[in-house]
Parts: structure tokens; C-alpha cells; sequence
């Protein structure tokens, strides 16, 4: 098998989805990248259906035209990111085209935060050559619905969409915080955020659906627009002083995305004290953690006070984070070194240490 590999990518073209599958062209590799979605009707019925009865259901519209789409081509690995309408039928025709194909959902699909959504990736787990799950939960979770193999990662940052950008005067005019929250309203948050706000924090809010929030009256004084993504939310993360990382309880999170995001654009991440944060890195010199709206509190105020102290921290954060290799490119390294293109493997990799480990496991 060559080293550069030609790659079905199935997910969205947008987001992280998008970063990962730039993270491949970037190592080489040749990538065709569909939107499944896009191949479904063009109705919100279909959003709908997905969520509340299963994306399974969808699989009879989309088997013809991922067939059509695929046309005789021939791939060495598919790739499927996310793979809410990807059933055991789309997986067989998947067969015909690709001689790998590896699963991986930045999500919690074996969690119930998400309700019918991922039916199709739970009846799935067994087709693939290879899960890759952000959870540990999800290691014993996806064995059990018959995965053979499964490696178990941490979210990553992207080498390009990540970088730091070169900042000018009118950049810090715009964007620059105090203390900044970047993230989708959940029930959770908005209590927490509104304590940080009696506590005294000099807080910005900016993401989607905050209006949902029953604070929302208290909150929308400090929200300043809807989500951020490109150069708008590096720029947004640069300059602000300290920047949140709230988890999602639904979700599972002991971690997130923004757990490397942060680092990797230079900010100061100021996140929940979790066993997977301090494996990430050193709190006091590398990130801050606290385990309730009051420390959160004090620790802000405490970076806010400090410049010096606060642009260390970040710094190190920085340095550690490229340590600890959780960055796109290094990552798809690792899932592709994961599939053994000669024979199934029966492994379980973890991730949870800058030195990662493969650990033997029942398959």
C-alpha cells in the first residue's frame, strides 16, 4: 500500500469536518470530499426526521445518489465524519468503492444528549474497519454495538485555521474582550455565565441561540452577535484577555475543541477543572481551571490583573498544545497508521498522554 492514499470523505464541508479533511490534502494525500446531506432532499423535513425519528430512515433517498455520485471510482479508505445516515446498506455500497473505511464522530453518538439522531451510526459500529471516538466511554460503549476496533482520541486544533493571525490596530479596535465566551447557548450555561456576571466579570458573550436562554433577558446586554468562524473567531480569541471553556454536560465533554483551539491561537484558556484538562495541561502555568462560578471568578480576575502572568500562561498553553501533538495533521497520521490495509487489527488506541499507547483488547 502506497503512503499517500486516495481518500473518500464523506461529512460536511464546513466546520472541523472541513479542517480534518484539509489536514489530509496537506499530508499528501488525494481527497474527494461529499456532503451526504447535500445528496438528501432539500427540505428542513429532512433535519427533522434525522433528529427526532433517526437518520436511518434516510438511507433509501440516499443510496442512489451516493451511487451516482461515486460513479466506478475506486478509493484506498473512506473516511466517514459524523455518519448520522450512514447505515449498514450505505456502508455495503461503500464496500464497492473503498478497501477501508474508518468512522469518526466529534460528537457523543453513543450518548443521549443527541436522542435518535445517530441510530444509523449505533447499527453502523460494526461495518467499519476503525471507530475513532473522542470519549473513554465510548471505547467499551462501541465494542459492545460489535466495533472491532477502536481508537479513542482528543479534539484537536487545525495547523492553518488555527494559526495566529497578524493582527493590526482596527483588529484590536474590533475584537478585543476582557473575558470571552465563544459557544452555542445550552441549558447549562447561561446560569453559570450570569454568576460570572454578579461575580463581577467583565464578560462577552458571542454564539448561536442565546435567546433560548431563560437569562436571556439578564445575559443580552453582554452578547454581541451570533457564531464566529474563520478569521473572525481567531481574531476573537487573540484578543481577548481570557477565554472561556464551558463543556457540554449533554455531551459528556471533559474536553472540547476549544480546549486546543485556544491554546493554538495564542489565547489564555480558562476552563472547568477536568481529569482530561489536567492531562492536557499544567494548571497554574500552562491554562487555568476552577470548578465553580466563584473560582472561575477569581481566576479571571486574578489573568486580568496580571498581563505579564496572563501572556506566560498563554504562551506555555501555546507550546504544550504542540507537545501534546493534538493538531490536525499529526492526528490523521495517527487514524491512518490505526488502519492496517493488510489485515483487521483488534486494538484499542488512547491517546490520553503526550506519548500515546496501544493497548490489545477482545475484538
Amino acid at each position: 500500500m502506497a503512503s499517500l492514499l486516495n481518500i473518500l470523505y464523506l461529512g460536511p464541508i464546513s466546520g472541523t469536518c472541513l479542517d480534518r479533511a484539509n489536514a489530509l490534502r496537506r499530508l499528501g494525500h488525494q481527497v474527494k470530499h461529499i456532503d451526504l446531506r447535500t445528496l438528501l432532499p432539500k427540505t428542513s423535513w429532512v433535519d427533522k426526521v434525522t433528529w427526532h425519528l433517526g437518520g436511518n430512515l434516510l438511507a433509501p433517498f440516499l443510496i442512489p445518489k451516493l451511487c451516482k455520485a461515486l460513479k466506478d471510482e475506486q478509493y484506498d479508505l473512506c473516511w466517514v465524519d459524523g455518519g448520522e445516515w450512514v447505515t449498514p446498506k450505505v456502508i455495503k455500497l461503500l464496500r464497492q468503492h473503498a478497501q477501508k473505511i474508518v468512522s469518526y464522530s466529534i460528537d457523543d453518538p453513543l450518548g443521549f444528549r443527541d436522542g435518535a439522531r445517530y441510530k444509523a451510526y449505533r447499527q453502523s459500529l460494526s461495518c467499519y474497519d476503525l471507530c475513532v471516538v473522542m470519549r473513554s466511554q465510548n471505547v467499551d460503549e462501541a465494542k459492545a454495538l460489535g466495533a472491532k476496533n477502536v481508537m479513542r482520541v482528543f479534539m484537536t486544533a487545525d495547523e492553518v485555521t488555527h494559526a495566529p493571525r497578524v493582527l493590526s490596530d482596527a483588529d484590536y479596535k474590533k475584537w478585543s474582550t476582557e473575558v470571552l465566551f465563544v459557544g452555542t447557548w445550552m441549558p447549562e450555561r447561561g446560569s453559570f455565565l450570569l454568576e460570572l456576571i454578579k461575580l463581577g466579570v467583565p464578560l462577552t458573550i458571542r454564539g448561536s441561540n442565546w435567546h433560548k436562554a431563560p437569562e436571556w433577558a439578564e445575559l443580552k446586554a453582554f452578547w454581541i452577535g451570533g457564531s464566529v468562524a474563520g478569521d473572525n473567531y481567531a481574531k476573537a480569541i487573540q484578543c481577548a484577555k481570557v477565554n472561556l471553556g464551558l463543556l457540554s454536560k449533554g455531551n459528556r465533554d471533559l474536553h472540547t475543541t476549544r480546549s486546543s483551539e485556544i491554546p493554538a491561537l495564542g489565547g489564555l484558556l480558562c476552563a472547568e477543572r477536568t481529569i482530561e484538562h489536567a492531562q492536557m495541561y499544567d494548571e497554574g502555568t500552562e491554562a487555568l481551571f476552577w470548578s465553580d462560578s466563584d473560582e472561575c471568578a477569581a481566576m479571571c480576575k486574578l489573568a486580568l490583573a496580571d498581563e505579564t502572568g496572563r501572556q506566560a500562561i498563554a504562551n506555555a498553553g501555546k507550546q504544550r498544545l504542540h507537545r501534546n501533538g493534538h493538531l490536525n495533521q499529526k492526528l490523521m497520521q495517527l487514524i491512518i497508521a490505526g488502519v492496517d490495509f493488510s489485515k483487521i487489527t483488534k486494538q484499542v488506541f488512547n491517546a490520553n498522554l503526550a506519548h500515546p499507547e496501544y493497548v490489545e483488547v477482545e475484538g
